[in-house]
């Protein structure tokens, strides 16, 4: 496959890192991959290609300015273990950490929520994915842990885009799950022209969660179900690919 000349349009976000800390999330386009994974999906565990999967990794790479082989990846499962980051492994695991410099910790999306942590001093990074089921069963809280538990303070995180509130309809089982351990959370729930149903807020429930927790908390706003162009969704499309959240030290 010939290398694609066009590197991959990566969204920085705007938060007050050190300037250690290199953060990024990609979009759908720029890559090689074919409909319905057009064009840059970055997972190899939804059918596409895998010489296509490899050059989108290239792709990503080179724009963040690291070796491929420097990408940590997992098998993500919606659960809430967090690993160190490895990039010689593929574990199940939903968020992953690191103080290696240059050693890349990635996550992949499509509706869900990716979200980035470093601390203020610019020591550890961690990325997390939280869909509903993550993000209700303490993904974060875990993934926070790992800064925690090992004495580090002061931590900031970066809620990338997700689906957005009024693409995301959930049972009730969804919102008891939420206001069973934070009755507050219900604001987060609106009820939906179906009976019985909700639309979710997944976004606000993940600040929300972070702020209780004494996070800075920073968001770039979006929904990837109706930002067609620019993001893949599961729900939207079924077959599709995903989209990647990166956070490295230098």
């Amino acid at each position: 496959m010939s290398r694609n000349k066009r590197l991959p349009e990566l969204i920085y976000p705007s938060w007050p890192v050190p300037t250690n800390v290199v953060a990024a999330f990609s979009q759908r386009t720029g890559g090689v991959s074919e409909a319905p994974f057009d064009s840059l999906n970055l997972s190899d565990q939804v059918g596409d290609q895998g010489l296509s999967v490899q050059e989108n990794r290239h792709c990503v790479a080179e724009q963040l300015g690291v070796p491929v082989d420097r990408l940590s990846w997992l098998r993500q499962v919606h659960g809430v273990r967090v690993v160190e980051a490895d990039p010689s492994v593929t574990p199940q695991a939903d968020a992953q950490s690191t103080t290696e410099s240059r050693m890349v910790c990635c996550i992949l999306t499509a509706d869900c929520l990716p979200v980035l942590f470093c601390d203020r001093k610019g020591t550890r990074v961690a990325s997390a994915h939280a869909g509903w089921r993550g993000l209700a069963g303490g993904v974060l809280e875990e993934t926070l842990k790992a800064f925690v538990s090992r004495g580090y303070t002061d931590i900031l995180a970066c809620v990338g885009v997700g689906i957005g509130q009024a693409a995301f309809e959930v049972g009730p089982e969804v919102r008891a799950a939420f206001v069973a351990a934070a009755p507050e959370d219900a604001a987060f729930f609106l009820e939906s022209d179906r009976p019985g149903h909700y639309l979710c807020d997944l976004a606000g429930l993940a600040v929300a969660r972070l702020k209780r927790l004494e996070c800075a908390v920073f968001q770039i706003p979006g929904c990837t179900y109706e930002q067609v162009p620019e993001f893949f969704s599961y729900r939207r499309d079924g077959q599709t690919g995903r989209q990647g959240a990166f956070i490295y030290l230098k």
